[in-house]
């Protein structure tokens, strides 16, 4: 008579002590010197529009779970990250309502209505974000100029502007470089893009900063390092042919890697592990297909910035490459007719 109890179980068998909650805190982690770098380029205005977002992200999910009488989930920390994101891809002097607005829409419309973590089909924060570009274009293309002397301690009047209220730029305002060069045909030197010193979305800084966070995470093995590898490569060789192509048209690969939020949806947004595929080749024509559309929208598109498009659309394709490109299961052998 047997003295241990067999138990039948499906694969996997192996597992890994790494929770969902693990994992979000350690893309909390390497976000945060990002965060930190916005702060110290942009001020307190920054800090305001970010900590808004953050906070609508977890009230909004806090609520939406007492509503439909499920236990609240804003402790696995993937609201946060939301919050941090959304707050990321905004102007420094955003009114705040609006970021809060748009962290709203964020969890709700971007992940809740899809069945919560781990079902959302797109990336939350840039669901928030492409609402906020459609609605207030102009409030959402309003940048602001980095490390001004008083950027501590005064607050824009725009950050605090009332709802539905047209918002009061205050100050010097300035366009970030790919909107130099779109209309303009003027690009910033690469080290201040590198170094974060252009305007520009609170994440649109230092980009080794950023690049530092993704190694962290891919250290952790917390991160498919193909999906940042794809699209940045892409980026560059597409780029790069066409500078080659005639360079007084169109701008040097590096200034198409450093400018805009490439690297921050590169790095924190398109390797979504719910939005990207999961097959090994699905996840290179995934980043590749990104890529392209980077390149496609800033040179020939109406828009300076085409990230969050790109990614968006990335996400939609996602089910299908993975339907398209299935690994053989081992010891099987495809059939012939």
């Amino acid at each position: 008579m047997l003295s241990k109890t067999l138990h039948i179980s499906s694969s996997p068998h192996i597992k890994k002590d790494v929770s969902t909650d693990l994992i979000m805190k350690n893309v909390v982690y390497a976000l945060l010197p990002v965060v930190l770098f916005s702060v110290y380029a942009f001020g307190i205005n920054a800090l305001l529009v970010i900590a808004t977002s953050v906070f609508g992200c977890l009230l909004t999910e806090h609520l939406l779970c007492s509503w439909s009488k499920r236990e609240s989930t804003i402790s696995d920390w993937s609201a946060v990250i939301t919050g941090i994101l959304l707050g990321l891809t905004l102007p420094p002097i955003f009114p705040l309502w609006m970021a809060f607005l748009g962290a709203v829409l964020a969890i709700g419309l971007g992940k809740f209505v899809f069945g919560g973590l781990g079902y959302n089909a797109f990336n939350p924060a840039l669901v928030g974000r492409a609402f906020l570009q459609a609605a207030f274009p102009v409030a959402i293309t309003t940048w602001h100029p980095s490390f001004l002397e008083d950027r501590f301690f005064s607050i824009s009047k725009s950050v605090l502007a009332l709802p539905f209220a047209e918002p009061i730029v205050d100050g010097i305002s300035g366009a970030t470089p790919l909107s130099a060069f779109k209309f303009d045909k003027v690009t910033a030197s690469t080290s201040d893009l590198a170094l974060g010193l252009t305007s520009g979305s609170t994440g649109e800084t230092c980009a080794w900063i950023i690049l530092l966070g993704g190694i962290y995470l891919i250290y952790r093995n917390m991160m498919n390092w193909r999906i940042p590898v794809a699209i940045l490569s892409t980026v560059f060789i597409l780029s790069g042919l066409l500078f080659l192509l005639d360079n007084q048209v169109y701008p040097s690969p590096l200034f198409m890697l450093f400018s805009g939020g490439l690297m921050l949806g590169a790095v924190f947004m398109a390797t979504d592990m719910v939005g990207s595929p999961i097959t090994p080749l699905g996840v290179w024509i995934y980043g590749a297909f990104i890529g392209i559309l980077v390149v496609v929208i800033r040179i020939w598109g109406g828009l300076p910035e085409g990230v969050m498009y790109a990614i968006l659309l990335g996400n939609a394709l996602s089910p299908q490459i993975d339907k398209m490109i299935r690994p053989k299961v081992y010891g099987t052998k495809k059939l012939t007719k």
